[in-house]
């Protein structure tokens, strides 16, 4: 199974790319809007797992390319460039692509940062509309902290919670969180729990900046 970052230069991107290349055997293409930056960010992402005795497979492509030979899409971007870009890379899905999306709306004021999702409801939503009929969606990876997941030296014990209207793409995306060491996939039901999945980040990250222990939280539920 083949796995897509999109915007994988960016915090979560890096972040996933570093654990998966570690803990599991999917092939992973870095993909960027420039193709040269995502060279520039596997390269980086290689070397930093050489030096634990590791040795990744991780490509680089435009956006477009690394879309084309996946099997799962992860669109680890910032959620004002998800319609565009499924827009982008729609015509060379495969028949049994898989959009993943841990995109979340906020805004900022000197309070802290606010739940902002799209008029049309979430962005997983949003971006589920936009997506070919055919090719399934899921929230995956919505409030980890890409800054603590991308730090190796750093055992995590977290949980991801899972949304999708389809069943077997939710299984699919949670064998693959279930492959990070330290990770563990909930099932939170359908797209329409969306806005409850994904408020949870700027509240996560409002915690980390009104307490100096709790830089970089991520949820366990018991």
């Amino acid at each position: 199974m083949e796995i897509a970052l999109l915007g994988g230069t960016g915090e979560i991107g890096e972040a996933l790319a570093l654990r998966l290349g570690r803990d599991a055997d999917y092939p992973l293409t870095i993909g960027s809007r420039d193709e040269q930056k995502a060279a520039e960010a596997a390269e980086t992402y290689r070397s930093r797992l050489r030096e634990r005795g590791v040795e990744p497979q991780i490509e680089a492509a435009e956006n477009v390319d690394a879309a084309a030979d996946a099997d799962v899409v992860v669109l680890s971007i910032p959620p004002y460039y998800a319609e565009e870009t499924v827009d982008a890379i729609a015509p060379v899905l495969g028949d049994d692509a898989i959009l993943v999306s841990p995109a979340v709306g906020m805004q900022g004021d000197e309070d802290g940062l606010h739940y902002h999702p799209p008029s049309g409801g979430s962005v997983i939503e949003m971006i589920d509309e936009t997506a070919p009929d055919e090719v399934p969606v899921v929230g995956a990876f919505t409030n980890l902290s890409g800054r603590r997941l991308a730090d190796l030296d750093v055992e995590i014990d977290t949980d991801t919670l899972l949304i999708a209207d389809d069943e077997d793409a939710k299984e699919t995306v949670a064998t693959i969180a279930d492959s990070i060491r330290g990770l563990r996939p909930l099932d939170v039901g359908p797209l329409a729990n969306a806005t409850e999945v994904e408020a949870l980040t700027p509240l996560l990250i409002n915690i980390a900046k009104y307490n100096d222990d709790m830089e970089n939280v991520c949820v366990t539920f018991h």
